[in-house]
């Protein structure tokens, strides 16, 4: 059923079809998929939306979408949803997989949810991603010289893609020879995210989190006999008034790490590039004066997030936005929507490289706000810097080939450019 369902939305005749019959099917719309922003007005204009044929509602109000983010009525719990009681079932034969689909951040609340925190958190400190900087830097520079004999690349290929796998990669202390087996186990598990943009099923991502666990149990095996200076080590020995990660946890948590982390870098990447070729502008302003790269970087994360939209389940009656919702409902949060609410950021749809005051709600909000953020900004602030100083002139397309298969995630599949 998932695979025909996968199927089916990857189809454009027949989304063009359904789209425009029914609301619920709107955000699968090729032209939606290509630019979502005029559908996501109207959802936040509307306020509070039902969408019947998914039984849940759709926010698109900044005061809602941060509520939902921030208050412990909307929980990430979403055990009696009925796509992850299809998920459990499914993953019976596949325990490593399944662990991730339960057991990730992504899905749990409450004092479960703040024990794995806590302990993960102990490891992902700023000092060590701060002391990430020089790796990144040198990372990045590798990859413009190997593009500099050219005259045109694609930047997703050559650089948004390959800098954030490998930077995941040498934070949880996996050599440099097998960077390139962890890129395809994260484009394979990055369907968790968006269960309907992969495709065959499950069987790609089950099949990657049954190699990526058995490497991670040798690798946690390896640093245990001779402990490092990396993530594995880190959470291995991670703990808290005696208490201490399950094998399963860490690899579970090791995976979200490797697929969440990855993909949405790569996609703020890549969004970055194409909103400094839209706006010539704004890109000269911030080219004349890199010292705007951080609020460059934020604008981007508020005017193009790569997450566009995230889900709760309702664990007690609320009012939102004027409505009822009970026990039980989902509702999903617009992210991009909220991001451009003129209620919340004056000149809402100008893209502004120095915008002040910029409280955009990309990396979430209060228990679950991203515990990787600090990680994506400084691989973006790195990545975008040296880019504009080693090709100031690079030219390309304002839209790019084309699009990620997925409402949740926003990135182009393919940026090509010509460097000089």
């Amino acid at each position: 059923m998932l695979r025909f369902l996968q199927r089916l939305m990857a189809s454009e005749r027949w989304m063009r079809v359904l789209g425009a019959l029914s609301p619920s099917l709107r955000f699968w719309h090729p032209d939606v998929r290509r630019n979502p922003y005029p559908a996501y007005r109207r959802f936040r204009e509307r306020g509070l939306v039902r969408l019947r044929l998914f039984g849940g509602w759709v926010a698109g109000r900044y005061a809602d979408v941060e509520r939902i983010l921030r208050e412990p009525a909307f929980s990430t719990n979403r055990g009696e949803v009925a796509l992850m009681k299809v998920l459990r079932r499914a993953t019976r034969d596949a325990p490593d997989f399944r662990d991730l689909v339960e057991n990730n951040l992504l899905m749990i609340d409450g004092p479960r949810h703040r024990r794995l925190r806590s302990l993960v958190s102990k490891a992902f400190t700023p000092r060590r991603v701060e002391a990430l900087r020089p790796r990144v830097e040198a990372l990045v520079a590798e990859q413009l010289e190997r593009m500099a004999p050219r005259i045109e690349v694609d930047l997703m290929r050559e650089l948004a893609q390959p800098v954030p796998t490998f930077v995941i990669a040498e934070l949880l202390g996996v050599p440099t020879r097998d960077h390139e087996r962890f890129r395809s186990w994260s484009d394979a598990l990055v369907q968790l995210l968006d269960p309907l943009s992969g495709a065959d099923g499950l069987q790609p991502p089950k099949r990657a989190m049954a190699e990526l666990g058995a490497y991670l149990r040798t690798l946690l095996a390896e640093r245990r006999r001779a402990p490092r200076d990396d993530l594995v080590t880190a959470l291995g020995e991670a703990a808290e008034g005696g208490d201490s990660l399950a094998e399963s946890e860490l690899v579970a948590l090791a995976a979200l790490l490797l697929a969440a982390g990855n993909e949405t870098t790569t996609s703020l990447i890549g969004n970055a590039v194409v909103l400094l070729l839209r706006h010539a502008d704004e890109r000269k302003r911030l080219q004349d004066d890199l010292a705007l790269l951080p609020s460059a970087v934020e604008e981007c994360l508020r005017f193009e997030p790569p997450v566009q939209l995230t889900d709760r389940a309702v664990i007690e009656p609320v009012e939102l936005g004027g409505v009822r919702l009970e026990r039980g409902s989902i509702v999903a949060a617009l992210i991009a929507a909220a991001n451009r609410d003129p209620e919340q950021f004056p000149d809402a749809e100008r893209f502004d490289v120095g915008r002040r005051e910029n409280r955009h709600l990309s990396f979430g909000l209060g228990n679950h706000f991203c515990l990787g953020a600090s990680l994506a900004r400084l691989e973006a602030l790195v990545t975008l810097g040296a880019l504009l100083r080693r090709f100031p002139d690079f030219t390309g397309a304002p839209e790019p080939p084309g699009w990620k298969p997925s409402i949740v995630l926003r990135g182009p599949t393919a940026l090509p450019v010509r460097l000089r």
